[in-house]
């Protein structure tokens, strides 16, 4: 069994609650940071974690933390990305759900480290239920005096505040939450300046995933050392991973960060295998906006060694061969699935979701879901596999924000590695007009 450390207790009755949550160690990373340590003192300790980012980016916690301006007489933010929208990815919402108490403690440590004063929780439109669950998490921190002015006799005072989203995907880029906090339309910013310079209300701001931010609290309880000691090279520490798909045992787990993708998927301790005794047909590793790796190249990488979930391993090869953790999003596809049905599903979604901004992004998403939505009518040629191709090739890297690689590398992925499967529907196309006619009549 894998070591935990965010969900270690989430097994206990009644661990939402703060009197449960505070009798198994709940808030002695405020306590530890308030009492015995300086605000330089707590970032250090999360530098040494070597925590990287859990929304996706993978970028060092510590040295965006250390990005974060200062100027006198100027506030600054911290703002917790619980916007938590990415396909196949939910295990935000069962951290806020199940542990509250952990973000919120997390959020008070971290806004102590950076200075920050005045801190909010960003949460999806639709995750109203657990706002709500949240909000009542930060009513009782209040009441026991972890919130509020001079916490616990420290001189520290910290407000912290839920604000809940209007269900826009773009708005879980840092820039366009940003907008959507001050009550703009979510729209990602231009950058420079980022958020560390000038971000809520202009002023310097931090934003952080919520397990990046819960992640604080172990990191501090025991120390930046003992957390890097979890974990492979620059993959420290466990991770969260959303597991769904053609498996046995869907669920949210915890891994020690380096276990071979091969455990993950078919041992009883985590997805427990494919389901119905089926082959294992490809891997969507990190979410919705990752490449798509067939089954050989998720087990094993390109250079013949074992895939590990940890960033570098999964990203081995770069997109060719390999493809990224991102937001632990792990969507598992057994030898049945569609994979050109299942990308009209992801190309739909960036369409809809494109928040219209840039040209290629509004007009290249629609372009992609018309093209693929030909091709499983059966209507479609050879040469728009080919246009497909090209069309997310103009997209990539042209965009403000990363949504436009988001919907390219699905694209991309899939005709990499399954270019076939497309090819067998170009090829199969009269069958598929007379199966849709059949469909329409009947239904």
């Amino acid at each position: 069994m894998g070591k935990k450390l965010l969900l270690a207790n989430d097994h206990i009755p009644g661990i939402q609650s703060y009197q449960v949550y505070r009798q198994h160690g709940g808030y002695a990373s405020v306590e530890k940071a308030l009492k015995t340590m300086k605000p330089e003192e707590v970032l250090e300790e999360v530098k040494k974690s070597g925590l990287r980012g859990r929304g996706g980016a993978g970028f060092p916690t510590g040295m965006k933390w250390s990005f974060l301006a200062k100027p006198e007489g100027v506030p600054r933010y911290l703002v917790c990305n619980a916007d938590e929208s990415e396909p196949g990815t939910f295990k935000d919402r069962y951290l806020m759900s199940r542990i509250p108490h952990i973000l919120v403690e997390g959020m008070i440590t971290s806004s102590y480290a950076l200075g920050a004063h005045t801190s909010y929780i960003y949460i999806r439109g639709e995750y109203y239920y657990v706002a709500q669950i949240l909000e009542k998490a930060i009513s009782e921190a209040y009441a026991n005096g972890w919130l509020g002015k001079n916490i616990q006799g420290s001189g520290y005072d910290l407000d912290l505040y839920v604000q809940v989203g209007g269900g826009a995907y773009i708005c879980g880029e840092e820039t366009a939450l940003l907008e959507s906090l001050e009550g703009k339309r979510g729209n990602p910013r231009i950058k420079p300046p980022f958020p560390a310079i000038a971000g809520l209300y202009g002023c310097p701001t931090v934003v952080n995933n919520v397990e990046t931010i819960s992640a604080v609290v172990p990191i501090v309880n025991g120390g930046g050392d003992a957390y890097a000691a979890i974990g492979v090279g620059k993959s420290t520490g466990t991770k969260l991973i959303s597991a769904s798909g053609h498996i046995n045992k869907p669920g949210v787990y915890e891994i020690e960060m380096g276990i071979t993708v091969e455990d993950f998927i078919y041992s009883d301790e985590y997805c427990g295998g494919i389901i119905n005794g089926k082959k294992l047909k490809a891997v969507v590793a990190g979410g919705s906006s990752v490449p798509v790796l067939p089954a050989d190249l998720i087990i094993t990488t390109a250079a013949g060694e074992k895939r590990l979930m940890t960033y570098e391993s999964l990203a081995d090869g770069g997109f060719a061969t390999g493809t990224m953790l991102g937001s632990g999003g792990f969507i598992v596809m057994d030898e049945d699935t569609s994979i050109v049905e299942n990308l009209h599903t992801f190309a739909r979604f960036y369409h809809h979701e494109s928040c219209g901004q840039c040209s290629p992004c509004r007009e290249g998403t629609g372009w992609m879901e018309k093209i693929i939505h030909k091709i499983l009518d059966g209507h479609g040629t050879l040469e728009d596999v080919d246009l497909l191709w090209e069309i997310q090739k103009k997209i990539e890297g042209n965009t403000i924000c990363p949504l436009g690689d988001a919907a390219a590398w699905p694209v991309a992925s899939a005709i990499r590695h399954f270019r076939a499967e497309f090819e067998e529907y170009v090829k199969n196309s009269s069958q598929i007009k007379k199966i849709r006619h059949y469909d329409l009549i009947n239904h």
